[in-house]
């Protein structure tokens, strides 16, 4: 399985993610993937630069590892057609390193245009025709589309890539799954679920295995309650569960729905502290259901630089032994 380091843009500003990129990439990670947000979960996290002209940079600091987005919404803040534009000038900047990761979306970044935050039913409609439109333009030449949610008219890439932008598609179960498996070339999802890879490979066309993408989040630290309260502080959301985080509409939601979630409940959820066992047990987990890539996320932007330090001489050996 592939060992991939998370740009978590919730965390750091745009400078220092682009020296973590680089740093990321020194320290022996297979890919780096992009959180593309509005707004940060929590207050705590303090960040949520734009993802794309980070992005931009990013492949101008790196020269090996694959880049992907984790995940982008092609369908509120950002029409489709502007989504294609800008993988196909990312895939172009980094020579074939990029990976369009798309997700149905958050209310968190999604409410700030205005537009109402529409049930999980349209949202994935949209997506679906969201993707249609992107491949569209990725075939090349002039495009047009009308669907119930989308127009497009007469609309090219004028710089198109010479490797086309793979998609990957965020999916929860199998509703989702069904609907996203015969059009994406990767699976995204967060749970180490066998079941949901497998019939991501069953509803694939000809039932071919594809990628499958996931992301773990840590608390590494020397100081183990250290690491615990960071993770508490910065990281309780994540406890929710999709089905929740979608929905609420800021960081003052996520800290009134996580007001009564207690440091070793996020312990026992995330790994913390120096213990590299438990993070190979975790990782595990998700190659035994079938994952071929996941991407570490580190919890605490001033930790970033120790971490990598700690990826590079002990993690990332333990983790390919």
């Amino acid at each position: 399985m592939r060992i991939g380091y998370t740009l978590m843009t919730e965390q750091a500003g745009p400078k220092d993610l682009v020296g973590y990129a680089a740093g990321a990439e020194k320290a022996g990670f297979d890919f780096e993937v992009m959180s593309d947000h509005y707004s940060p979960w929590l207050n705590e996290q303090g960040h949520s630069p734009y993802a794309w002209s980070v992005l931009g940079a990013v492949t101008q600091s790196t020269e090996r590892v694959e880049l992907m987005t984790f995940v982008t919404c092609p369908t509120m803040r950002y029409h489709p057609a502007v989504v294609a534009q800008k993988a196909a000038t990312v895939q172009a900047l980094s020579d074939g390193r990029f990976t369009l990761g798309l997700g149905a979306g958050e209310n968190l970044n999604e409410h700030v245009i205005g537009r109402g935050w529409p049930p999980a039913n349209v949202r994935h409609e949209m997506l679906a025709e969201a993707v249609q439109i992107i491949g569209g333009l990725f075939d090349g030449g002039y495009f047009n589309y009308a669907g119930d949610h989308f127009r497009v008219d007469s609309a090219k890439l004028w710089d198109l890539p010479e490797q086309r932008v793979p998609i990957a598609v965020a999916v929860s179960g199998s509703q989702s799954v069904t609907r996203f498996a015969p059009i994406a070339d990767a699976m995204i999802a967060v749970e180490p679920n066998a079941s949901l890879s497998q019939e991501w490979d069953a509803s694939k066309l000809g039932g071919a295995p594809s990628r499958k993408i996931a992301q773990l989040p840590v608390s590494w630290g020397e100081d183990r309650d250290a690491a615990i309260r960071r993770a508490h502080e910065q990281f309780r959301w994540f406890g929710g569960g999709w089905k929740v985080n979608a929905e609420l509409p800021g960081p003052a939601g996520f800290a009134g729905a996580t007001q009564f979630v207690k440091p070793e409940d996020v312990a026992a959820a995330i790994p913390c502290g120096p213990d590299i066992d438990r993070i190979v047990k975790q990782v595990g987990e998700f190659e035994a259901a079938g994952f071929t890539d996941l991407a570490l996320i580190q919890i605490g932007g001033d930790q970033q630089e120790a971490f990598l330090r700690f990826a590079e001489d002990s993690l990332l050996p333990a983790l390919r032994g």
